[in-house]
């Protein structure tokens, strides 16, 4: 059973940065894709980051330049590092894999940007 528990999120003013971990447990390797979505209330899901195997990482236009996603293979865990943050980047934020042709997430994790 493919699990996904993240953690990290809360409320930060703008300009602040937050971690958001996401720990991965049901068979997953590190060849396996992985990375965060996002859904603010009244829009769609959009998808923020990726690491899709065997490629390099890739962002969503919105925030390309200030979140980093990253692996820690040893402890199955994947992480979103979000600097210069904007108002517009307040969502419930989920991790998600793809693993035997589907997709898992996790419960999702807030993060609010506001002053």
């Amino acid at each position: 059973q493919v699990q996904l528990v993240e953690s990290g999120g809360g409320l930060v003013q703008p300009g602040g940065s937050l971690r958001l971990s996401c720990a991965a447990s049901g068979g997953i390797f590190s060849t396996h894709a992985m990375g965060w979505y996002r859904q603010a209330p009244g829009k769609q899901r959009e998808l923020v980051a990726a690491m899709p195997s065997g490629g390099t990482a890739h962002y969503s236009d919105s925030v390309k330049g200030r979140f980093t996603i990253s692996r820690d293979g040893a402890k199955n865990t994947v992480n979103l590092q979000m600097n210069s943050l904007k108002p517009e980047d307040t969502a419930v934020y989920y991790c998600y894999v793809y693993k035997d042709s589907m997709y898992y997430w996790g419960q999702g994790t807030q993060v609010t940007v506001s002053s």
